[in-house]
C-alpha cells in the first residue's frame, strides 16, 4: 500500500457528523457561537471588552467616521469568523447566515487599496508605514487569516468575491517580498500566511503561491536577521532582544532547518511548523520534513501538557525548556491547542502515524474545547491545569490565570480560533489518499469518498468518547479494492477488531489496524476498545508532577472542582487502591461520564491557624470520596478550585 502521495483531508461538507457528543458541538457553533462572535464583532455585547473589528473596516471603507481602535491585528478575528462561516456553510446552507457573511465581505472589499493591500491599521493610520514593522504589526498573519477565510467561503459557496480580493493583495504582497534584489527579504513576525499559501495554491494550482509560501519559510532566520536590521532602519523596539526568548521567540534566531526545539511564541511555532509541513509535503523537500519531525518530537516528547496545552509561560506566552511544565502558572492557550491541531493534520498527511493523531485527539478533547464555555458564549484564553480564585486575585503571577470563563477579550484570537475548528472538525478525522482511507478520530456520521471512480458511502456509529465501540459500514456503488486504515489508539491497551461478525485479518501499520480488502455494500468493521480508567504518571523530569497522578479515562483527562469535591483540593491524596466507578451523568455539563474514587485527605486538625511549623510527625489522613469530571467542562458551575494532578 503507497501511503505517501496523500490527496489530503477530506472537506467538511464531504462529513455528515450525526454523533450526539460532535453534532452537538456544530449546532452550538452554528446557533449560537457564530451569532454571539458576529455581535462581538460589531461591539453589541453588553459588558465585554469591545472588539473594533467591524468599527475599523467600516472606517477604511469610508463609510464610518473614526480613528483605528483595538488590536493591530483586529482584522484577524473577521476573518477567523468567516472561515468559519464558510465551514459551516459546507454542512448546512443557511441563506440568513450567507447574507450575513455577504454583507460583511462587501464591506471590507471596500476597504481594499488600488493596489491589493488590505489591512484596516495602515489604511486608516497612514500607508507610507506599511510594511516597515513586519516584527510585530501582523499584516502578512492578517493577510494569512483573509486567505484561508476567502479559501473556506469560496469552497462553501462558489463565491469569490473575498477570493480574488485577497489573491490580489497576494499579488501585492508577492512584488514587496521575495529574492529579487529589489524586494524586500522579510517575513511574518506571527507566521500564518505560510499554510494558507498553500490552501490558496490547492484552489488557484498558481505556483506563484507556492513559491512565495517557501520563499517566506526558506528566507526565515536567515543572516544577517531581518527584524534587527529592520528595527534599526525604522526606530522599532524588540521587546524580547534582551530577555531568554531573543528573536527566538518569533522563531527567527536561525534558519528553520536548523531549528531543533520548539521555543518562542507557543501559536506563531506551531503556526510555523504547521506551514512549514505544507510546504515540504508539496515541494517534496525531506530536509524540511526532517525539521518537521524534530521539531514534533521536541514538543510530544518534552514541552505538551497531558490536557494537549502547549506554551509553559506567560512571559511571551511562550514555551521555555523541555519538561517544564507548571500547572497552577501555565499559559496553554487555546490558540495554541489550536495550532498544534493544525500541525498534527499536516503531519498526518505527509505521513500517517498515530503519533501525531493522538497528540490531535489529545488536545482536541482537552485543551481546544476546554476553551469555551458549554454554551458557547464565554471563553478561556489560558487553560490552567491548577487554579484557586485568590491566587488569581491577589498573586501577579498568577493573574492571567482566569477562574471563570470571559465573555470577550480586547485580544480575542481565540474565540473565532475555536469556532472555525470546531466548524470544520469532520475534515480532521480522515486523511485519503488513491488507494487508501485513513480514520484518525472517531466522529459518528456519514463519509462520502470515491476510490477509483466508485464512490463509496461510510457510515460510522459511534457513542466515543464516553464509550470505545466504534462501528464503520461501507456501502460502495459496486465493490471495490481499497485499503481502510483505524488507528489504535495510544491510550488503548487492548482492542478487539471484527469484520461483518468475525475476528478480522489485519495489520498494524504505524498505529493504524489496516485492512485492504474487496469492499462489499453492508460489509460492517466493528473496533471495540477498551476503556478503563488510568492513572497516568509524568516523567520524573517534569518537576511540578513529581509525586502526582492524572486521572484519564479514553481520550479525556479528568480533574476535581471545588463545587464537587470542597475546597483545598491540594489536601487530597488518591489512595493505592482507590476504585474508580464510572457514571454517565446525563443531566451535568451536557451529559458527560463522571468517575468516583476512594481517596484521602490530610487532615489538618490540630494544626490550628497560628502554627505555621512543626516538628514533623507525619501526615494524618481521613478517607475521602472525590468526584471527577472531565476537564474541558471544569468552571461551567461557577468560581471556584480546579486540580488535575493529585499527590499519590
Amino acid at each position: 500500500m503507497d501511503t505517501r502521495q496523500f490527496t489530503g483531508a477530506l472537506k467538511p461538507g464531504r462529513i455528515k457528523i450525526t454523533d450526539p457528543f460532535w453534532k452537538g458541538y456544530l449546532d452550538l457553533v452554528k446557533n449560537h457561537v457564530i451569532p454571539y462572535q458576529w455581535e462581538a464583532l460589531n461591539d453589541r455585547i453588553p459588558d465585554a471588552e469591545p472588539s473594533y473589528c467591524m468599527h475599523n473596516f467600516l472606517v477604511a471603507a469610508g463609510r464610518k467616521q473614526g480613528k483605528f481602535c483595538g488590536m493591530v491585528f483586529q482584522d484577524s478575528d473577521f476573518a477567523k469568523w468567516i472561515e468559519a462561516v464558510g465551514f459551516v456553510l459546507m454542512w448546512d446552507r443557511d441563506p440568513e447566515l450567507e447574507k450575513t457573511a455577504d454583507e460583511a465581505i462587501d464591506v471590507v472589499c471596500a476597504a481594499q487599496q488600488p493596489d491589493g493591500y488590505m489591512d484596516t491599521y495602515y489604511i486608516i493610520n497612514g500607508l507610507e508605514k506599511r510594511w516597515t514593522n513586519l516584527m510585530d504589526n501582523h499584516e502578512l498573519y492578517i493577510l494569512g487569516h483573509m486567505i484561508e477565510a476567502a479559501v473556506a467561503y469560496y469552497e462553501a459557496t462558489g463565491k469569490d468575491k473575498l477570493l480574488k480580493a485577497v489573491i490580489r493583495c497576494v499579488d501585492h504582497v508577492d512584488s514587496v517580498f521575495g529574492p529579487e534584489p529589489e524586494k524586500k527579504k522579510g517575513y511574518p513576525g506571527h507566521e500564518v500566511i505560510e499554510m494558507a499559501l498553500v490552501r490558496l495554491y490547492d484552489v488557484t494550482g498558481d505556483e506563484k503561491h507556492l513559491r512565495l509560501a517557501k520563499y517566506f519559510i526558506d528566507q526565515r532566520g536567515q543572516s544577517p536577521l531581518y527584524f534587527p536590521e529592520e528595527c534599526e532602519k525604522n526606530g522599532n523596539t524588540c521587546r524580547w532582544a534582551d530577555g531568554p526568548h531573543g528573536f527566538g521567540y518569533y522563531q527567527a534566531d536561525r534558519p528553520v532547518r536548523e531549528q531543533t526545539v520548539a521555543q518562542g511564541h507557543a501559536v506563531r511555532a506551531v503556526y510555523l511548523y504547521s506551514g512549514m509541513a505544507d510546504v515540504a509535503r508539496k515541494t517534496g523537500d525531506q530536509e524540511l520534513m526532517a525539521a518537521c519531525e524534530r521539531l514534533w518530537d521536541n514538543i510530544a516528547e518534552r514541552q505538551l501538557y497531558i490536557t494537549g496545552a502547549i506554551g509553559a509561560t506567560e512571559y511571551g506566552e511562550a514555551f521555555t525548556y523541555d519538561y517544564d511544565l507548571p500547572n497552577d502558572t501555565v499559559y496553554g492557550e487555546t490558540c495554541a491547542s489550536i495550532g498544534l491541531m493544525f500541525f498534527a493534520r499536516r503531519m498526518l498527511e505527509a505521513a500517517p502515524k498515530s503519533k501525531y493523531a493522538d497528540v490531535m485527539e489529545r488536545a482536541l478533547y482537552n485543551g481546544v474545547i476546554s476553551g469555551m464555555s458549554l454554551d458557547g458564549t464565554k471563553f478561556f484564553y489560558v487553560n490552567p491545569l491548577e487554579a484557586v480564585p485568590v491566587a488569581s486575585e491577589k498573586d501577579q503571577l498568577r493573574r492571567h490565570v482566569k477562574i471563570e470563563r470571559q465573555k470577550w477579550f480586547g485580544c480575542a484570537c481565540c474565540p473565532p480560533n475555536a469556532a472555525r475548528l470546531l466548524a470544520s472538525i469532520g475534515s480532521y478525522a480522515y486523511t485519503v489518499n488513491e488507494g487508501a482511507v485513513y480514520q484518525h478520530l472517531f466522529i459518528g456520521g456519514e463519509v462520502e469518498h470515491t476510490v477509483g471512480g466508485t464512490k463509496v458511502a461510510i457510515a460510522v456509529e459511534t457513542n466515543y468518547p464516553w464509550e470505545g465501540n466504534v462501528s464503520v459500514t461501507f456501502s460502495p456503488e459496486q465493490p471495490v479494492s481499497f485499503a481502510y486504515a483505524v488507528r489504535i489508539p495510544g491510550w488503548c491497551a487492548k482492542a478487539d477488531i471484527r469484520l461483518n461478525g468475525q475476528a478480522a485479518p489485519h495489520t498494524l501499520v504505524d498505529g493504524y489496524t489496516v485492512l485492504e480488502r474487496e469492499w462489499q455494500q453492508g460489509d460492517t468493521l466493528e473496533i471495540n476498545m477498551e476503556m478503563p480508567v488510568r492513572v497516568v504518571q509524568a516523567n520524573p523530569r517534569v518537576r511540578e508532577d513529581i509525586g502526582k497522578v492524572a486521572v484519564c479515562r479514553g481520550p479525556m483527562v479528568y480533574c476535581i472542582e471545588q463545587v464537587d469535591n470542597g475546597a483545598d483540593l491540594h489536601l487530597v491524596k488518591l489512595g493505592a487502591n482507590p476504585a474508580f466507578e464510572t457514571t454517565f451523568a446525563e443531566d451535568l455539563l451536557g451529559g458527560v461520564v463522571t468517575l468516583t474514587s476512594r481517596s484521602q485527605a490530610v487532615d489538618t486538625e490540630g494544626w490550628g491557624v497560628d502554627t505555621l511549623y512543626r516538628q514533623d510527625t507525619g501526615e494524618a489522613l481521613v478517607p475521602k470520596t472525590l468526584k471527577w469530571i472531565p476537564y474541558y467542562a471544569w468552571s461551567n458551575r461557577g468560581a471556584g478550585e480546579m486540580l488535575v494532578w493529585v499527590r499519590r
